[in-house]
Order: C-alpha cells, then structure tokens, then sequence
C-alpha cells in the first residue's frame, strides 16, 4: 500500500486533530465540520482503512517509524569525500 509523504500525512493529522478537538470547557465535541469530514475522508484513503479512528491509528504508527528511519548524516571534515566533476564529464573523487 502506497502511504503519503511523512510531511503531509503530519499536515492531515494535525489539522484533523485541531478541528475536533473540543473547545472551551467541557467535554462534548461539536459536529464535524466539512472540512473535518473531508479530511477524515482523506485520512481513511491514505492510510487504507474504513475508519478515523484506525486511520489515525495507522497514520500514528507511520510517523513514529518514519521518525526512527531517518538518522542524521555524519559530519565529514570539509574538502574530503566530494565528488569533483570536470569538463569532460569525468568524474573525480577526492
């Protein structure tokens, strides 16, 4: 199953999020708006399932393993392991 971009997948989730959350005090919801359905709808497509609740599931699961997929690059000192292209097309590694 193809999955959105982390980014964007982050974008639907927070803005879902903050349109039905509760505002003020208490505790009762209030209807979704259309734009909350459009995006629970969209939510539901990108993660492959039928529900919000599981698609926020899914998409949850999705950002924390996208989030320990990506290690930070090592510093290298400057000058050393770039690629030097000349011009004829050649390639140089230094």
């Amino acid at each position: 199953m193809l999955m959105p971009h982390p980014a964007t997948l982050r974008r639907l989730v927070d803005e879902y999020e903050a349109l039905i959350a509760p505002e003020g005090e208490g505790d009762a919801v209030a209807k979704p708006d259309q734009r909350a359905q459009d995006l629970a709808y969209t939510l539901c497509v990108s993660t492959g399932t039928r529900d919000v609740r599981r698609a926020l599931e899914r998409a949850r699961r999705h950002l924390a393993a996208a989030r320990q997929a990506v290690a930070p690059m090592p510093a290298r000192p400057a000058g050393t392991g770039g690629i030097q292209v000349r011009d004829g097309g050649e390639a140089v590694t230094r």
